[in-house]
This record gives structure tokens, sequence and C-alpha cells, in this order.
């Protein structure tokens, strides 16, 4: 018997969940990578993509998580920060204070800082992340309040505000600023 199994779409690389096949793509923890399974690979001729924290993710908190749903909705992410040209007044302060003085975040006064998987959807995983352990391509700051999250996949985007104490889910589609010029003339 193998020590390389796929059962349900999952990697079983010695009784550990070392990566799932999804759509002719191997995705494999990176921890996991060796001779013998990149063999396994190629010999069902898959693509490989090694990944950090494939592992802890389908491990689950509590044992192996093996739920299609869990890998499904992994989503992309960008991270959102205001352009420095942005009047400082904007920058750094509580959603309820922004909606107040100036309406809702506008997408038209932020930049994108990094776009890219990350393997996490967790809000808070993804705060640490950008804090402590800058992925590669990131070209912002430490993450802040009033920074935007946005979790994105084919089906759409979520976007959430980095707010004074956890997040706040926003709209964050960029305003129509031509339709006011239009009905005031």
């Amino acid at each position: 018997m193998s020590m390389i199994q796929l059962k349900n779409g999952r990697i079983i690389y010695y009784g550990n969940p070392a990566g799932y096949v999804e759509d002719n793509i191997a995705t494999v923890d990176f921890m996991f990578k060796s001779e013998e399974l990149e063999n396994w690979i190629q010999q069902r001729k898959l693509i490989p993509k090694w990944k950090e924290g494939v592992f802890e993710r389908l491990s689950g908190k509590d044992g192996f998580s093996f739920s299609d749903e869990e890998l499904i909705s992994l989503k992309k992410c960008r991270i959102w920060q205001l352009k420095t040209d942005v009047s400082p007044e904007r920058k750094f302060i509580g959603y309820e204070e922004l909606k107040e003085t100036f309406g809702e975040p506008d997408k038209d006064n932020y930049r994108t800082a990094y776009d890219g998987e990350i393997e996490s959807n967790d809000l808070e995983e993804i705060y640490t992340k950008f804090n402590l352990n800058h992925p590669h391509g990131f070209t912002g700051y430490s993450l802040s309040i009033s920074d935007v999250i946005e979790l994105y996949d084919d089906n759409g985007s979520e976007f959430y505000y980095v707010d004074r104490f956890g997040f706040k889910e926003i709209d964050f589609e960029s305003q129509d600023h031509g339709l006011d010029i239009n009905m005031s003339m």
C-alpha cells in the first residue's frame, strides 16, 4: 500500500493531510515537498502548487477537516491603503467618525498595497500577517485603522474596514461621481 493516497480530493501523505486536488492542480503544503511526493504528483499528470499553511487549514482546530466548503471558500486578498495625498483628517480614524465626517470610505482615495493569495480568510489572522510577517509583494505599511481588506473570488468581493476594534463590512465599490454633475445641468 502506498503511503501517499488521494481520498475525496485530498492528498494524504503518510497519514497527514498534505494537500488537495482541484482542476488538475495539486495544492500541497511546502513542508511535505519531497522527491517521492513530486513523483506521485507527476505520475498523475497534476500541476504542483507548493504553499505554506495548507496542512494547518486541512487539519483544522479539532483534527482533520476535509470539508469541501472550507477549501472552496479560501479567497484571494487585496489590502487597500489610503493614498499619500489624501487629507490627514481621513487617516487612522474609526468607521463611525469617518462616516459622520466624510461619508462612506471612497475607493478613489485608496491604492492597492497587496493583491494575492494568503492562507486564511480569517480577518484577525490577515491583520496579524500584515503586521508581523508581511507577505512577498506587499508594498504598504503595517495594517492599521482606516485600511480596507478585500476578500474576493469568482463570485465577487467582500470589503472590511479596519476599525478601532475589529472590522466593519462596507460597500466599497467605486463611487459614480458623474451622476451628480449630470443631474445639476
